[in-house]
Protein backbone atom coordinates (compact mmCIF):
# COMPACT_ATOMS: atom_id res chain seq x y z
CA UNK A 1 0.00 0.00 0.00
CA UNK A 2 1.32 3.44 -1.02
CA UNK A 3 0.63 5.91 1.81
CA UNK A 4 0.10 9.49 0.63
CA UNK A 5 0.29 12.86 2.36
CA UNK A 6 -1.59 15.54 0.39
CA UNK A 7 -0.27 19.05 1.07
CA UNK A 8 -2.42 21.79 -0.48
CA UNK A 9 -4.10 24.84 1.02
CA UNK A 10 -7.30 24.45 -1.05
CA UNK A 11 -9.88 22.18 0.59
CA UNK A 12 -11.79 21.63 -2.66
CA UNK A 13 -8.66 20.49 -4.46
CA UNK A 14 -7.70 18.10 -1.66
CA UNK A 15 -11.19 16.60 -1.80
CA UNK A 16 -10.92 16.29 -5.58
CA UNK A 17 -7.59 14.49 -5.31
CA UNK A 18 -9.00 12.09 -2.74
CA UNK A 19 -11.90 11.31 -5.07
CA UNK A 20 -9.46 10.50 -7.87
CA UNK A 21 -7.59 8.13 -5.56
CA UNK A 22 -10.67 6.67 -3.89
CA UNK A 23 -11.03 3.04 -4.87
CA UNK A 24 -7.43 2.67 -6.08
CA UNK A 25 -6.47 -0.51 -4.23
CA UNK A 26 -2.75 0.15 -3.76
CA UNK A 27 -2.96 3.86 -2.81
CA UNK A 28 -4.26 5.37 0.42
CA UNK A 29 -4.42 9.02 1.51
CA UNK A 30 -3.49 8.85 5.19
CA UNK A 31 -3.10 12.56 6.01
CA UNK A 32 -3.51 16.11 4.71
CA UNK A 33 -1.63 19.37 5.31
CA UNK A 34 -2.82 22.93 4.66
CA UNK A 35 0.43 24.93 4.61
CA UNK A 36 4.20 24.62 4.72
CA UNK A 37 4.47 24.44 8.51
CA UNK A 38 1.71 21.84 8.73
CA UNK A 39 3.46 19.81 6.02
CA UNK A 40 6.77 19.82 7.88
CA UNK A 41 5.05 18.81 11.10
CA UNK A 42 3.21 15.90 9.44
CA UNK A 43 6.35 14.67 7.67
CA UNK A 44 8.28 14.79 10.93
CA UNK A 45 5.69 12.95 13.00
CA UNK A 46 4.06 10.45 10.63
CA UNK A 47 5.12 7.89 8.03
CA UNK A 48 4.42 8.32 4.30
CA UNK A 49 5.56 6.72 1.07
CA UNK A 50 4.96 9.80 -1.12
CA UNK A 51 4.38 13.49 -0.41
CA UNK A 52 1.99 15.09 -2.92
CA UNK A 53 2.96 18.75 -2.60
CA UNK A 54 1.45 21.96 -3.93
CA UNK A 55 4.20 24.35 -5.00
CA UNK A 56 2.43 27.49 -3.69
CA UNK A 57 1.04 27.44 -0.15
CA UNK A 58 0.88 29.93 2.74
CA UNK A 59 3.99 30.12 4.90
CA UNK A 60 7.05 28.19 3.90
CA UNK A 61 6.53 26.72 0.45
CA UNK A 62 7.96 26.09 -2.98
CA UNK A 63 11.57 25.15 -3.58
CA UNK A 64 12.55 26.26 -0.08
CA UNK A 65 10.16 23.73 1.48
CA UNK A 66 11.41 20.96 -0.81
CA UNK A 67 15.00 21.66 0.24
CA UNK A 68 14.02 21.51 3.93
CA UNK A 69 12.10 18.24 3.61
CA UNK A 70 14.81 16.52 1.57
CA UNK A 71 17.48 17.68 4.03
CA UNK A 72 15.62 15.96 6.87
CA UNK A 73 14.08 13.07 4.94
CA UNK A 74 16.22 12.44 1.83
CA UNK A 75 14.46 9.16 0.98
CA UNK A 76 10.91 10.60 0.96
CA UNK A 77 9.71 10.90 -2.68
CA UNK A 78 7.97 14.20 -3.48
CA UNK A 79 5.51 14.67 -6.35
CA UNK A 80 4.86 18.32 -7.11
CA UNK A 81 1.29 19.18 -8.13
CA UNK A 82 0.89 22.73 -9.39
CA UNK A 83 -1.10 25.03 -11.65
CA UNK A 84 2.10 26.28 -13.32
CA UNK A 85 2.85 24.71 -16.69
CA UNK A 86 6.10 26.63 -17.25
CA UNK A 87 8.97 24.11 -17.30
CA UNK A 88 11.21 26.43 -15.28
CA UNK A 89 9.10 25.71 -12.19
CA UNK A 90 9.61 21.99 -12.73
CA UNK A 91 13.35 22.29 -13.29
CA UNK A 92 13.81 24.18 -10.01
CA UNK A 93 11.62 21.69 -8.12
CA UNK A 94 13.52 18.69 -9.52
CA UNK A 95 16.87 20.30 -8.72
CA UNK A 96 15.67 20.85 -5.14
CA UNK A 97 14.94 17.15 -4.77
CA UNK A 98 11.42 16.50 -6.06
CA UNK A 99 10.94 13.18 -7.85
CA UNK A 100 8.21 14.35 -10.18
CA UNK A 101 6.14 17.25 -11.43
CA UNK A 102 2.49 17.21 -12.47
CA UNK A 103 0.14 20.05 -13.40
CA UNK A 104 -3.27 20.15 -11.74
CA UNK A 105 -4.95 20.06 -15.15
CA UNK A 106 -3.43 16.67 -15.90
CA UNK A 107 -3.98 15.19 -12.43
CA UNK A 108 -7.23 13.50 -13.44
CA UNK A 109 -5.53 11.27 -15.99
CA UNK A 110 -1.95 10.99 -14.74
CA UNK A 111 -2.01 11.17 -10.93
CA UNK A 112 -2.28 7.46 -10.17
CA UNK A 113 0.47 6.44 -12.58
CA UNK A 114 2.70 9.29 -11.35
CA UNK A 115 2.31 8.25 -7.70
CA UNK A 116 3.01 4.59 -8.51
CA UNK A 117 6.09 5.48 -10.54
CA UNK A 118 7.53 7.76 -7.85
CA UNK A 119 6.75 5.29 -5.05
CA UNK A 120 8.76 2.68 -6.97
CA UNK A 121 11.80 4.96 -6.96
CA UNK A 122 11.55 6.26 -10.53
CA UNK A 123 11.15 9.91 -11.61
CA UNK A 124 8.02 11.28 -13.26
CA UNK A 125 8.77 14.19 -15.60
CA UNK A 126 7.59 15.28 -19.03
CA UNK A 127 9.77 15.35 -22.13
CA UNK A 128 9.74 19.16 -22.02
CA UNK A 129 11.04 19.20 -18.44
CA UNK A 130 13.68 16.56 -19.26
CA UNK A 131 14.86 18.78 -22.12
CA UNK A 132 15.10 21.80 -19.83
CA UNK A 133 17.10 19.79 -17.29
CA UNK A 134 19.48 18.71 -20.03
CA UNK A 135 19.86 22.30 -21.25
CA UNK A 136 20.57 23.54 -17.74
CA UNK A 137 23.42 21.04 -17.44
CA UNK A 138 25.13 22.34 -20.59
CA UNK A 139 27.87 25.00 -20.52
CA UNK A 140 26.47 28.52 -20.34
CA UNK A 141 27.63 29.42 -23.85
CA UNK A 142 25.53 26.58 -25.27
CA UNK A 143 22.36 27.56 -23.49
CA UNK A 144 19.56 29.61 -24.99
CA UNK A 145 17.45 30.04 -21.89
CA UNK A 146 15.04 32.74 -20.82
CA UNK A 147 16.33 35.50 -18.55
CA UNK A 148 14.50 34.22 -15.48
CA UNK A 149 16.45 30.95 -15.63
CA UNK A 150 19.51 32.89 -14.42
CA UNK A 151 17.84 33.78 -11.13
CA UNK A 152 18.58 31.86 -7.94
CA UNK A 153 15.69 29.90 -6.41
CA UNK A 154 15.06 32.63 -3.83
CA UNK A 155 15.29 35.38 -6.45
CA UNK A 156 12.85 33.48 -8.65
CA UNK A 157 10.42 33.22 -5.73
CA UNK A 158 10.69 36.97 -5.03
CA UNK A 159 10.32 37.65 -8.76
CA UNK A 160 7.02 35.75 -8.86
CA UNK A 161 5.61 37.67 -5.89
CA UNK A 162 6.66 40.98 -7.44
CA UNK A 163 4.97 39.95 -10.68
CA UNK A 164 1.76 39.26 -8.74
CA UNK A 165 1.80 42.81 -7.39
CA UNK A 166 3.00 42.05 -3.87
CA UNK A 167 4.83 44.84 -2.04
CA UNK A 168 8.31 44.38 -0.59
CA UNK A 169 6.83 44.32 2.92
CA UNK A 170 4.26 41.68 1.94
CA UNK A 171 6.92 39.52 0.30
CA UNK A 172 9.08 39.77 3.41
CA UNK A 173 6.20 38.55 5.57
CA UNK A 174 5.36 35.70 3.18
CA UNK A 175 8.95 34.47 2.90
CA UNK A 176 10.04 35.38 6.44
CA UNK A 177 12.69 37.80 5.15
CA UNK A 178 13.60 41.33 6.16
CA UNK A 179 12.52 44.24 3.96
CA UNK A 180 16.19 44.98 3.31
CA UNK A 181 16.82 41.42 2.09
CA UNK A 182 13.80 41.50 -0.23
CA UNK A 183 14.94 44.87 -1.60
CA UNK A 184 18.38 43.41 -2.30
CA UNK A 185 16.82 40.47 -4.13
CA UNK A 186 14.67 42.86 -6.15
CA UNK A 187 17.72 44.87 -7.20
CA UNK A 188 19.59 41.73 -8.25
CA UNK A 189 16.57 40.48 -10.19
CA UNK A 190 16.27 43.73 -12.16
CA UNK A 191 20.00 43.71 -12.95
CA UNK A 192 20.19 40.05 -13.96
CA UNK A 193 17.14 40.31 -16.19
CA UNK A 194 17.93 43.72 -17.63
CA UNK A 195 14.59 45.18 -16.52
CA UNK A 196 14.02 48.86 -15.83
CA UNK A 197 10.74 48.85 -13.91
CA UNK A 198 8.13 46.69 -12.19
CA UNK A 199 5.92 47.18 -15.24
CA UNK A 200 8.64 45.55 -17.35
CA UNK A 201 8.88 42.70 -14.83
CA UNK A 202 5.13 42.08 -14.88
CA UNK A 203 5.02 42.19 -18.67
CA UNK A 204 7.89 39.70 -18.81
CA UNK A 205 6.07 37.34 -16.45
CA UNK A 206 2.90 37.53 -18.55
CA UNK A 207 4.78 37.00 -21.82
CA UNK A 208 6.54 33.91 -20.43
CA UNK A 209 3.34 32.49 -18.87
CA UNK A 210 4.72 32.71 -15.33
CA UNK A 211 1.50 34.01 -13.77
Amino acid sequence: MIRILIADDHTILREGLKRILDGVEDICVVAEAVDGHDTLNKVRTEKFDVLLLDLSMPGRSGVDLIHQIKAEFPKLPILILTMHEEEQYAVRAIRAGASGYLTKESAGTQLVSALRRIASGRPYISNAVAEQLALSAMPKQQQAQAQHSNLSDREFEVFLHLAKGKSITEIGELLHLSVKTVSTHKTRIMLKMGLNSLADLIQYAITHHLL
